[in-house]
């Protein structure tokens, strides 16, 4: 009876070792599990990120819990969410495909008259000498009209199946809200990508919102702070970095625009830096919410060795080829982070935050 009995045991272990188990220890020791997405914004040069986004999804081992984005990283949160509630994985890589399709065929080419002029040069006195309220007064967007034919809006809303915070800077005060999943329409969304030199503020219940990279790009306390993963990538498109110093008109124009849009993550990373310090000293403000944060561990996709070559303008005006070239640079990335650090996920941070950005 006694031997029956064991035999049955150890049967049944072989089934779990065989089945569930083994899957779960074979997870265990190639690495993955779930985790946040930071997305920066960019322009065109969002592109970049989608190449990260298609090879991250490529991985079965790596779970989504949550994703949040500015600008160009809104546009493809909001995407990849769309996607993967049509048809998971698959249908978020198709989704990030047709929605940069989509904008490289709305993307306007420059006038020929102004083609012969530099890029940057022709997008600054332009934009100097017209708001858009003058050179376009009836707000066209083809971004509206791609986002319209690609997203259900009110689906996602009420079905959204990943957690989504979406940043946008109010007018009047600078302010940063971040808009949650159930709150997300497409007047959000092109309210995180307002560039206010280009499109007209977008109007929200009584408030006016330019683009979410003047105040949080990408926000990342929401993500942290959620009871879902503890671990966040960021996927960065602008250099952190400029060890040249800008002589030109262009290459100052340029890291201006860099340093304006680096600054709230920098915010963001001081604070978070300075919170960690405090609990590691045995002062614990804001009890379990500071905790969650103390443990938090962060990760680095940077592109802006991809995007550094191209010029202001590209953001804007891109060519097909472009944004091709940005979506592979983009793959490229993720798979040798991929290589590197999969197995870290779940285990350890894999970035520097205060040496990379303070």
């Amino acid at each position: 009876m006694l031997q029956r009995n064991i035999r049955a045991v150890v049967t049944a272990m072989g089934r779990i070792l065989n089945g569930p188990l083994r899957r779960l220890l074979g997870r265990r020791a190639k690495g993955g599990g779930d985790i946040n997405l930071a997305l920066q914004g960019g322009g065109a040069h969002g592109a970049f990120t989608w190449g990260v986004l298609d090879a991250l999804l490529e991985v079965d081992d790596l779970g989504i819990a949550g994703l949040s984005g500015a600008s160009a990283g809104a546009v493809n949160a909001v995407a990849l969410a769309a996607g993967w509630l049509d048809g998971g994985r698959a249908g978020a890589r198709v989704k990030l495909a047709e929605t940069w399709q989509a904008i490289a065929a709305a993307i306007p080419s420059i006038p020929p008259p102004l083609q012969m002029m530099p890029a940057d040069l022709m997008l600054g006195l332009a934009t100097r000498l017209m708001s858009p309220y003058q050179f376009n007064p009836l707000d066209v967007d083809p971004l509206r009209d791609a986002l319209a034919r690609l997203i259900d809006f009110a689906r996602l809303r009420r079905h959204a199946p990943l957690a989504l915070h979406i940043a946008a800077t109010d007018v009047a005060n600078g302010r940063p809200p971040v808009f949650g999943a159930g709150e997300i329409t497409i007047e959000v969304v092109l309210a995180s990508a307002c560039l206010p030199h280009l499109r007209q503020a977008v109007r929200i219940g009584e408030r006016h919102y330019w683009d979410g990279g003047y105040s949080a790009n990408p926000p990342l306390l929401p993500l942290v702070f959620e009871r879902g993963a503890a671990d966040t990538l960021i996927v960065l498109v602008d250099p952190v970095h400029e060890p040249e110093l800008p002589t030109s008109a262009p290459a100052i124009a340029r890291h201006v625009g860099r340093l304006t849009f680096n600054a709230p993550l920098r915010r963001d990373i001081e604070l978070i830096e300075q919170w960690r310090l405090l609990a590691g000293e045995g002062i614990t403000l804001g009890g379990r919410r500071r905790r969650r944060l103390r443990r938090h561990r962060f990760h680095l996709i940077a592109g802006g060795e991809s995007t550094r070559k191209f010029d202001s303008a590209s953001r804007l005006y891109p060519d097909r080829h472009t944004i091709e070239q940005l979506r592979d640079a983009g793959r490229a990335s993720a798979r040798a982070w991929l290589d590197c650090h999969l197995a870290s996920i779940g285990k350890t941070g894999t970035v520097d935050l205060a040496a990379t950005f303070l």
